[in-house]
């Protein structure tokens, strides 16, 4: 496997989504390509850190205006 391959693979190789033969493959280049490792790690902690964030909290005055917004747009629609 190259480094062009692997990254096509990387979202489903993260995902554990791969073939066997596949996995490996994209694990033998692991071992050998620095860069693909890099952007391997970096892939991952941008997704941790993704998950870790995905839980903001609309104030409740926001929120109450965007409820309005939705509330007047759907009835415009009837």
């Amino acid at each position: 496997m190259d480094c062009e391959t692997l990254l096509a693979y990387l979202s489903d190789y993260i995902d554990r989504n791969l073939s066997e033969d596949l996995s490996q493959a994209a694990q033998d280049h692991l071992r050998t390509c620095q860069n693909c490792r890099i952007v391997l790690d970096s892939t991952q902690r941008t997704i941790l850190l993704a998950r870790q964030h995905t839980q903001t909290v609309i104030p409740a005055e926001r929120r109450q205006h965007l409820f309005e917004q939705i509330q007047s747009a759907f009835e415009k629609r009837l």
